[in-house]
């Protein structure tokens, strides 16, 4: 296994109560960085309690770093900014940014409603664009922004038009940023995980996952840890003359 050192480093994951977003923040956290584990307030108090659960799992390891827990809605600009400073004053700037928080609402474009399409533009797009705005003030020179994007961003899935302009937004907003950013050393590259094991594939029907398994040449689903050693190496200091791109993690599948 690779061993990354990211003593001294601060770094932001959104969206880490779970899945992807967790294993990330666990990755980093073990790797020596200070970690904000993000979560949205949701009505019925699950992302606060897996997130809550996370931090303590992660402070419980012997000579752990700091790690503290944050919420924001990152569909309300607002927020992202109080979020930022809230980084501002814990640890007097950041390092390492990870865009991660998503959401899926898959229907046919026939099907799609209003809300559908704005829900996940808002919090998929959107919420890119305002962590990345609100983090340029505290992100210190030489340091990482990581977007996670999808291969649906990449290549179209029947009933993802909402999804999909959003990842596709997000991989546009990527190459752009790095070129804005290139200057102060600061690298932004993105991360398109294909299908990967975390609860939003409850939300396939199992012909549908069966169907995309077939397709992909190692044989297997992706895990989460898969997707984070990804983004620990987009973060490190040896993948510096690296920016603008886009990473597939998808088994060989894209």
């Amino acid at each position: 296994m690779i061993r990354y050192d990211f003593s001294g480093k601060v770094a932001l994951v959104t969206g880490s109560s779970r899945g992807i977003g967790a294993a990330i923040a666990t990755a980093f956290s073990t790797a020596g960085a200070t970690v904000f584990v993000h979560y949205w307030d949701d009505p019925d108090g699950q992302n606060r309690r897996d997130a809550q659960e996370l931090v303590q799992q992660l402070q419980a390891r012997e000579h752990a770093p700091p790690v503290y827990l944050v919420a924001a809605d990152v569909r309300e600009a607002a927020q992202v900014e109080a979020l930022m400073q809230q980084v501002q004053q814990q640890c007097g700037g950041l390092d390492i940014l990870v865009n991660n928080a998503g959401i899926l609402r898959d229907r046919s474009l026939r099907k799609m409603t209003l809300e559908d399409w704005h829900a996940v533009l808002r919090t998929n797009l959107d919420g890119v664009f305002y962590c990345c705005k609100y983090a340029l003030d505290l992100l210190r020179d030489g340091g990482r922004i990581i977007n996670i994007a999808s291969v649906a961003g990449l290549v179209g899935f029947h009933g993802q038009t909402n999804y999909a302009a959003a990842k596709a937004g997000v991989i546009g907003l990527t190459r752009v940023l790095a070129k804005e950013l290139a200057r102060r050393q600061i690298t932004v590259n993105a991360v398109a995980p294909g299908v990967i094991q975390t609860a939003m594939l409850g939300e396939l029907r199992p012909e549908v996952l069966a169907e995309y398994l077939k397709q992909i040449p190692v044989g297997r689903l992706g895990t989460p840890q898969d997707v984070a050693h990804a983004v620990l190496f987009l973060a490190c200091a040896e993948s510096s003359y690296i920016t603008g791109q886009v990473l597939p993690v998808t088994g060989g599948w894209i």
